[in-house]
């Protein structure tokens, strides 16, 4: 099949998760307070910002998907793991509304940002709201609770590394991958140990699972940091080199910045001003990563990550169709667009 092949599979499967918990996750929403489910609705693309119906972009619901798939691979339904993986969706979007503020990102998935209409306060507030409603939707199951908590704990401190990164000029590598681990990889992995739970896995097999969808994760933020510099905006959503803008310590540009090269030397003199980025300077900036080396080195990582993935999941021993679509959504990862 190739990666087209691949992408197109994927695609099925994650609309089949988006359709599998659409009911559920619009429940949840509205049985918010009105001003929190009405930020919450525009940020999902299911109303604009006058409060009227719309169909936008709500997002790749990869989490999700992941915790469906895992429920199956170890011989429970996906049915039973609807309430863990609109939870993993909430926490996700949690996630965003507080990070766009904290970034000042003024777009996302083609649209304003929900604090850019709303406010900053506001946005923040439903943020707060659907991280209350996931912990509330896992509240029979305390193993679930316990996985999902220790998630967004990581989550919050590798967010923590990545707003303290921007203040310091000598960020290493490791530290930076640590990060990653904790802002992307600890709800991925969680993602995946829930649908293991409430599929009714062994330990050893959420264990696996868990591997799985830590590797997955840095994979999946090795990409995301390369379509924050080389993305197309028409299918990121977000402005052109988005991530330079705010001169992000992310892992392709601080590669670059340790790689000991005329290149990185010039970067580190760019990415020390005080201000953001101007276009020219943003440009030239994606130019002196690329010539340093920060570009290849975050593309073989991601795909050594995502081999190490797939070598867990196989250990995991998934079966029926869940296996292959595990599969194919690791591999969508590092030959995605957006």
């Amino acid at each position: 099949d190739g990666p087209a092949g691949d992408a197109a599979a994927a695609g099925r499967t994650l609309a089949w998760a988006r359709d599998l918990i659409g009911p559920a996750l619009r429940d949840t929403v509205e049985g918010m307070p009105d001003s929190m489910a009405r930020i919450a609705a525009y940020h999902f693309g299911w109303e604009d910002a006058q409060g009227r119906p719309a169909r936008a972009d709500g997002g790749k619901v990869l989490r999700p998907a992941l915790t469906l798939l895992c429920a199956e691979a170890v011989g429970g339904t996906a049915q039973a793991a609807v309430p863990a993986a609109v939870a993993v969706e909430l926490v996700h979007n949690f996630s965003l509304l507080h990070d766009d503020v904290m970034d000042g990102d003024l777009t996302r998935r083609h649209r304003p940002t929900a604090w850019n209409v709303f406010g900053a306060g506001a946005a923040i507030l439903a943020g707060d709201a659907l991280l209350a409603r996931a912990l509330e939707l896992l509240a029979g199951r305390g193993d679930g609770v316990v996985v999902l908590t220790r998630a967004v704990l990581e989550l919050v401190e590798g967010q923590s590394s990545d707003m303290s990164f921007e203040r310091r000029t000598d960020v290493e590598l490791p530290e930076c991958v640590r990060m990653a681990d904790r802002k992307t990889s600890a709800l991925i992995g969680a993602s995946c140990a829930l649908g293991s739970i409430y599929g009714g896995g062994t330990a050893e097999q959420t264990a696996r699972l868990t591997a799985f969808g830590h590797r997955l994760g840095l994979a999946f933020q090795l990409v995301d940091d390369l379509l924050g510099i080389w993305g197309d905006p028409a299918t990121t959503g977000k402005a052109a080199h988005s991530d330079l803008r705010s001169r992000k310590k992310s892992l392709p540009v601080v590669a670059a910045l340790t790689s000991g090269t005329p290149a990185g030397a010039e970067l580190a003199a760019l990415y020390h001003q005080d201000r953001p980025l101007g276009d020219a300077e943003r440009a030239r900036a994606a130019e002196l990563v690329e010539a340093a080396g920060g570009r290849d080195w975050t593309r073989g990582h991601a795909a050594e990550m995502v081999a190490e993935a797939l070598a867990e999941l196989d250990a995991a021993e998934p079966t029926g169709a869940a296996a292959e679509h595990l599969r194919e959504l690791a591999r969508l990862v590092t030959s995605r667009d957006h």
